[in-house]
């Protein structure tokens, strides 16, 4: 029977679950490459070069925002609306909105199916994995609606009802999916670095999606119970009953904004170039946009390139941690860098154990945390050594664009329309690592463990060595 169930699948292939995850990610790049060199794609009626094609289509696709050519000016209607597709497919995950079309046409989803979607959302089981892909994708429509209507509120007065309902889907889609693609010009949304509607519904959407959706599923439940429960219980302890995961993004995430927001806020204040200029109210909204928008989205309302060497270094910091699990934001993670941290303090203390929120975090988890995070510093270092010597870009500029790409994040010091053709190449594949590596190393780590727990049964002699 399963035999069965298995050939009317959505996918008949013997190839594993990563392996299906990354050719489904590719097969979008593809297909929307050869859209994007259509004529019909640009404004100006002529064919888009491969690679300026490729670069495009994978930075939409992998939710990265870096771009050769301005969206606004050099692509089409139809080609915006060919990135814009790719960033909800990119942001969603190609497996989850193939799975939930199966699902609404009344199809089976067969073990295979849910294994990929699975790995596509990051959880740790098969079980009620197609309830959770559901209520995902109706929430993300759902927010992306809201943020839809508020943006609506900026766009339409501007630009008329057409083409301003068009700016505000595109940019609350391209907003919550952690794309950093936008349609007003060259200085990305600089021009509403005080306006209160743009700045907070654009974070907005930002930290929901950063947060990962299991932490949406897992926070909306509890507020649910603690509303219909009879018994009457104050909201620290309802924080008590999230899960430890649940709790952890939560915690840092708070945690890096008000790091962030101080720290910009505190070192840009007298920068005439950023801060220095703005009231009070507007210094406010920008320190603490770029506080949010650098962890995981391409969005920005201060020249990045007029930021000082120490703000452009804590921007490459978040860039590198992204948002948090399951979500649509890249980097390597809040709670990977929190269980570092957590693991480091506990060493520091002279605990044998890792302990937070009253819960032991196991050794094996700590062991992949540090994993992804050697993993990830490697292939930074490895990718920028090479644009050092292909481009000519200073250090600082290289640096930014590198883990900008690998984060998933878009932000750029204003050297991506002048990468050489190998430049481009590797910031293409350093994106779609970015997009698809941690992700799928992380999981290859949790499948490889579990195959091999019960084989080491053999414990050897234990040797201590010197290390610091």
């Amino acid at each position: 029977m399963n035999n069965v169930n298995e050939q009317h699948g959505i996918f008949r292939s013997s190839l594993g679950p990563s392996q299906i995850l990354v050719a489904g990610f590719l097969m979008v790049i593809l297909v929307a490459t050869v859209l994007l060199m259509l004529p019909i794609s640009s404004q100006s009626g002529q064919t888009t070069g491969f690679i300026d094609a490729l670069f495009t289509s994978t930075s939409a696709v992998c939710v990265t925002g870096l771009v050769v050519v301005n969206t606004l000016e050099y692509w089409s209607l139809f080609g915006k609306i060919v990135i814009l597709f790719c960033i909800q497919i990119g942001g969603l995950g190609f497996m989850s909105l193939v799975s939930m079309i199966f699902v609404f046409m009344g199809k089976k989803i067969t073990l295979k199916n849910r294994l990929l979607m699975q790995e596509a959302f990051s959880f740790n089981t098969t079980a009620g994995i197609v309830r959770f892909a559901k209520a995902v994708v109706q929430l993300t429509f759902l927010v992306e609606g809201i943020g839809a209507i508020l943006l609506s509120l900026v766009f339409i007065p501007e630009h008329g009802l057409i083409k301003g309902i068009g700016y505000s889907i595109f940019h609350a889609i391209s907003a919550f999916c952690n794309a950093g693609f936008d349609l007003v010009g060259s200085n990305s949304l600089v021009p509403y670095v005080g306006n209160g509607i743009i700045n907070f519904t654009i974070m907005g959407l930002i930290i929901a999606s950063g947060l990962g959706f299991s932490v949406w599923i897992d926070t909306y439940n509890i507020i649910k119970m603690k509303r219909q429960s009879a018994e009457h219980f104050t909201w620290k302890q309802a924080f008590y009953k999230l899960s430890l995961h649940t709790k952890l993004v939560w915690t840092i995430t708070i945690i890096l904004i008000v790091i962030g927001f101080v720290f910009f806020f505190l070192v840009e204040y007298n920068n005439p170039a950023t801060l220095g200029a703005l009231s009070l109210k507007d210094k406010i909204y920008a320190a603490l946009f770029q506080s949010v928008a650098p962890r995981t989205a391409g969005f920005n309302t201060l020249p990045l390139a007029e930021l000082t060497p120490a703000s452009q270094l804590m921007s490459v910091i978040l860039m590198f941690i992204g948002g948090s699990p399951a979500g649509t934001a890249g980097g390597v993670k809040t709670v990977t860098i929190g269980v570092l941290v957590l693991c480091a303090l506990s060493t520091i203390k002279g605990r044998e154990n890792t302990v937070v929120y009253k819960r032991r975090i196991p050794m094996a988890v700590i062991a992949r945390a540090l994993t992804v995070v050697i993993i990830a510093i490697v292939v930074v270092l490895g990718t920028l050594m090479i644009l050092t010597v292909t481009e000519d870009a200073a250090f600082m500029e290289l640096l930014f664009e590198v883990v900008s790409a690998f984060g998933t994040v878009g932000s750029t010091l204003g050297i991506t329309t002048s990468l050489t053709p190998i430049g481009k190449i590797i910031i293409i594949m350093l994106m779609f690592i970015g997009r698809l590596g941690t992700i799928t190393i992380a999981v290859a780590l949790m499948v490889r463990q579990g195959k091999t727990k019960e084989k080491h049964i053999i414990q050897y002699p234990e040797e201590k060595v010197l290390v610091g």
